[in-house]
């Protein structure tokens, strides 16, 4: 018999590194909405008082950035200088300018060539059977965790919360089959509440009281898995200063929270600023959507795709499916299923999951993937009955 731990984290919509996600992924669906053929590759960095956009950008529209900054700020919750950042008072600077030439050639259809990937890599998609989502549960669990401090804040259930978060989920395997949650972490920033208390010992009774009660156990309990009452809550004691003010953050830094949580290997980009020309968002979604398909029509009850691509370039350079000896199938038969049932030029792969319409500002936090969105069309399992045929 096996036995292991393994552990995945999440981050809230306020961590730095997500607010810049929110923003560049914001500045993204506003200029696919006016113009949905845009080329975007957006850049954010965010640090105390100051927000700073750069990237490349082809588009017939235009970016009221400051604008859009500010928005997705006040939705996230950063409205006043306590939690770090202000809405209203914030600094912002763009630098965005034309993308080069010589990448715009490589995706350029304007001439009769196919469209080719915006840029070489390679890219992995995943899916197993520990969660009805299909997903690892370490990960699950940790996004529904830190999507459950964004929700009780947000309806005033917790108003005291504020926007910067973690959560860190152990999970004890036993011959590769989720057992147990073995211990939760969170970290939460909160208002400054010395005044209430009287103390930092009994402020933190209390953020570490209603957190197990109003945030922990009910994610959990919810799950149908045992779980051990070992939670550590705000383990420095305190987190009054939080977000950009205390730690500047960077698009595309949380690429395994925005993924799999470690469980299954990230491919050699991030996500968010980018348009679906880039084969490292366009392509890591159909990888995800051939793994969960498998996986959802009992080909395989886990599965890894890899595809990679090369720049200017339609035909993936290579393409593997393994199941890791859970399949109905060999590795091999499964690959070839793949090549024949699933779209994997860009220009393909685009039209098939829909990937021309705004949705990405909603990806930015909480997980790009197990997630119930009728926009995450990477989600929607619509090939299982042909996919069944094969067996």
């Amino acid at each position: 018999m096996s036995r292991y731990l393994f552990t995945s984290e999440s981050v809230t919509e306020g961590h730095p590194d997500k607010v810049c996600d929110a923003i560049s992924d914001a500045i993204l669906d506003n200029l696919l909405e006016q113009d949905n053929e845009s080329r975007v590759a957006c850049e954010t960095m965010a640090t105390n008082g100051l927000v700073v956009v750069s990237g490349e950008v082809n588009t017939q529209g235009f970016a009221e950035v400051e604008k859009i900054v500010k928005e997705t700020l006040h939705e996230i919750g950063y409205t006043n200088l306590a939690y770090g950042m202000d809405d209203e008072s914030v600094m912002v600077t763009s630098k965005l300018h034309r993308q080069s030439a010589d990448i715009a050639q490589g995706v350029d259809t304007s001439s009769g060539k196919e469209q080719g990937a915006g840029d070489q890599g390679m890219m992995f998609g995943f899916a197993c059977k520990e969660t009805p989502e299909l997903m690892p549960l370490p990960i699950q669990l940790a996004q529904r965790l830190t999507e459950k401090l964004a929700k009780e804040r947000k309806n005033g259930n917790m108003p005291w919360l504020g926007p910067d978060g973690k959560s860190q989920v152990t999970v004890e395997y036993e011959d590769g089959i989720p057992k147990s949650v073995k211990k939760v972490v969170i970290a939460t920033q909160h208002t400054d509440m010395l005044d209430k208390f009287g103390s930092e010992e009994k402020e933190l009774e209390f953020v570490q009281k209603e957190v197990i009660k109003n945030i922990i156990k009910p994610v959990l309990e919810a799950s149908n898995i045992e779980y051990d009452d070992s939670f550590i809550v705000n383990g420095t004691g305190r987190f009054v200063t939080g977000g950009p003010e205390a730690d500047t953050g960077l698009t595309g830094r949380k690429i395994i929270v925005d993924t799999y949580g470690g469980y299954a290997p990230h491919g050699g980009g991030a996500f968010s600023g980018k348009d679906p020309s880039k084969v490292d968002r366009s392509a890591t979604y159909m990888a995800r959507y051939i793994a969960k398909n498998i996986v959802a029509a009992d080909l395989a009850d886990k599965c890894e795709v890899q595809l990679s691509y090369s720049i200017g370039v339609a035909e993936p350079i290579s393409v593997y499916a393994k199941s890791f000896g859970t399949g109905k199938v060999s590795d091999e038969k499964l690959t070839e299923i793949v090549k024949e049932v699933f779209p994997l030029k860009p220009a393909e792969i685009i039209a098939h999951l829909d990937l021309k319409k705004p949705r990405y500002r909603q990806t930015a936090a909480y997980g790009h993937f197990g997630r119930d969105n009728k926009l995450f069309t990477w989600e929607r399992t619509d090939m299982v009955e042909r996919l069944k045929s094969y067996l």
